[in-house]
């Protein structure tokens, strides 16, 4: 068994200090494996990367800071179920809703419907993940997915992602390049090797 305890709780913490913003306790947690521990490591660094991970803020706040946003407008923030990891907090039509992120051995996934008979999409990363359910990493052939709450069955459309701060112009043009479909490895291998670097570093168009 592995344990990721105060090193977890540190680099969460560390990017979280929110102006007064109310912090979800510090917790420990123990993985299965090895490969887990540097998959949610892994997805860790990224997601502070990313702008859009609040870190260790409570549901409450989540609701607050996303209370007068347009529906389709999300934030990735600590789990305060000691159970999970991540929440994915997203703005709906019905309200800001609250997605616990499953994480099992290999791979993170939203559990959107009890009910739903079709395989759910897993990635081992959570921005893989919340592209998956942008309309940009929808397709044509997919329809629209659905999540259910107090009986209601609501879309769920992830459009924009909620911003702690400003991204830096680096990491807008790293951001640029992952969002382009058409191959760029060779015009890439001309970089310099620290920027070619830091492009692989964070794999994601969000």
């Amino acid at each position: 068994m592995v344990t990721l305890s105060k090193a977890y709780s540190a680099m969460s913490s560390s990017h979280s200090d929110n102006g007064g913003v109310r912090q979800a306790p510090q917790r420990y947690r123990t993985f299965s494996s090895k490969a887990q521990y540097q998959m949610v490591l892994s997805t860790l660094r990224k997601l502070q990367e990313s702008g859009f991970y609040w870190g260790a803020i409570t549901g409450k706040n989540a609701n607050g800071l996303l209370g007068g946003e347009k529906a389709g407008t999300f934030l990735v923030r600590d789990s305060s179920d000691n159970r999970h990891l991540f929440t994915l907090s997203v703005k709906t039509a019905a309200g800001t809703k609250n997605l616990r992120v499953q994480c099992d051995a290999a791979s993170f996934y939203l559990q959107t419907d009890p009910k739903n008979v079709h395989a759910v999409a897993r990635f081992d990363c959570i921005l893989k993940l919340v592209h998956h359910y942008m309309p940009q990493g929808r397709g044509k052939a997919r329809g629209v997915d659905y999540i259910y709450s107090g009986g209601d069955k609501v879309p769920l459309e992830l459009l924009k992602p909620l911003a702690r701060c400003p991204s830096s112009l680096q990491h807008l043009c790293r951001k640029t390049v992952n969002g382009h479909s058409v191959d760029l490895s060779p015009a890439a291998d001309q970089l310099p090797r620290p920027l070619r670097q830091y492009v692989r570093d964070y794999d994601s168009p969000i």
